[in-house]
């Protein structure tokens, strides 16, 4: 008896496998959960998905019963049209990178990148994600809650009462020389070195209790509570990052800035990029305000170098900060 090969999986099948089988059009799906057509279609282009065919039959159960739980928010008085747009935005953007990620790292994990899969091998990888989605599931819920109570705690000892505004250390760590480096590498080296240098990065910030606000392919984000902490940080990172080829380096700043949508703005952010600019590899360049919070610390060493014109902040009086 032969057992029939596995048939290549289609668009279909892996929607029927996350999200479910397709019933409704976009009107249907509008009308069922009670939700104006046109809400329904900002909803769907706040997560970040493309405008669907009026007949097109795409929308699940789960679908329907996400919409009616928005519903029943809006209903209850709980959220406004534009906060709800708002939070659906920063959930699409947010899932639609953490599923590109995963999806990346599963299928590199379970085929070979030097072969073209096989139907049986696709059916293989559709099998496993089968398998790990409720693990999954249930890991992201307790994850995405954990972040969340650490980020209201953040929020509430933090922003000032009246300008939502935060007083923080903000830093960014860049590769130096990476537009060179990156000419002499390969496509898988180029990756490795990126996510070694990001997740190298995330580890000795999540230490230190810092947050890494975003990465920018050769350069990481990163924010913390206090100075010290900051400073302790950094000079870690350039550790765990190396002072060689291509090497780091870190600019520093602490003061006033502007949360929005899980970014970070204001001059203070504006600052730590000059004094990045100016670091060379292996240093660690800071800003007067950082540089006075941990004059005197054990452990860390504060020099002053000469003051320079940084682009649309006049003449900066930068400092270096070195282990003692």
């Amino acid at each position: 008896m032969t057992t029939e090969p596995a048939g290549r999986p289609t668009s279909a099948d892996i929607q029927r496998l996350f999200v479910g089988q397709a019933r409704y059009t976009r009107r249907e799906v509008a009308a069922s959960a009670g939700i104006p057509q046109d809400l329904s279609e900002r909803i769907w282009r706040a997560l970040g998905f493309a405008t669907l065919a009026d007949d097109a039959v795409f929308f699940t159960d789960a679908d329907l019963a996400a919409l009616r739980r928005i519903r029943v928010i809006l209903d209850a008085g709980l959220l406004d049209e534009v906060t709800l747009i708002r939070m659906t935005r920063a959930l699409g953007r947010t899932t639609a990178r953490l599923a590109q990620w995963q999806a990346e790292i599963m299928i590199g994990a379970l085929l070979d990148p030097g072969a073209t899969p096989t139907d049986a091998d696709l059916a293989r990888v559709m099998g496993a994600a089968e398998l790990l989605l409720p693990d999954f599931e249930h890991t992201l819920v307790h994850v995405w809650r954990a972040q969340l109570a650490a980020s209201a705690s953040r929020q509430l000892a933090l922003t000032e009462v009246g300008e939502n505004r935060a007083t923080l250390a903000v830093g960014f760590a860049d590769l130096v020389s990476f537009t060179r480096v990156s000419r002499e590498l390969d496509e898988p080296a180029l990756a490795d070195l990126v996510e070694g240098f990001e997740a190298r990065a995330s580890d000795v910030i999540a230490q230190h209790g810092g947050r890494l606000v975003k990465t920018l392919g050769d350069e990481v984000l990163f924010t913390a509570a206090e100075p010290e902490t900051a400073a302790r940080m950094t000079l870690d990172l350039v550790d765990a990052l190396g002072r060689g080829d291509p090497g780091v380096r870190i600019g520093l700043a602490y003061g006033p800035v502007l949360p929005v949508m899980g970014d970070v703005f204001g001059t203070t952010v504006n600052l730590a990029a000059r004094l990045t600019a100016i670091a060379r590899a292996g240093s660690v360049v800071a800003d007067a305000a950082l540089a006075g919070s941990v004059t005197g610390l054990p452990g860390i060493d504060v020099l002053k170098i000469s003051r320079r014109p940084a682009r649309g902040l006049g003449v900066i009086q930068p400092y270096v900060l070195r282990r003692a």
